[in-house]
């Protein structure tokens, strides 16, 4: 959300939603960026091109889209197949399935 006037550049901020849901996402996301290399090299990536604001946010998406996306499928979480998805995407071949 732009907090914007004529002459002012406001802070932005994430609003909207359902609060309790984003409230236990952000957490999330914290102990994530901590312990799953997943979410940790996604972290490190977009803070190290400038987008430190923003970075938290966007691991909070990852993780929601990746958790609907077990739920979707009915599996459970195995690193070993998302850490070769992920390494996959850093060479630049996005075949995988």
């Amino acid at each position: 959300m732009a907090n914007d006037s004529r002459r002012f550049r406001g802070r932005r901020r994430v609003q909207g939603a359902r609060f309790e849901v984003r409230r236990v996402l952000y957490m999330a996301a914290l102990r994530a960026v901590s312990t799953n290399a997943l979410i940790r090299v996604f972290d490190r990536r977009l803070i190290a091109t400038g987008k430190r604001a923003s970075a938290l946010v966007a691991c909070m998406r990852k993780l929601l889209t990746t958790l609907n996306a077990l739920v979707r499928t009915n599996k459970a979480w195995d690193s070993s197949v998302h850490q070769a998805c992920h390494a996959t995407r850093l060479l630049g071949d996005y075949s995988f399935a």
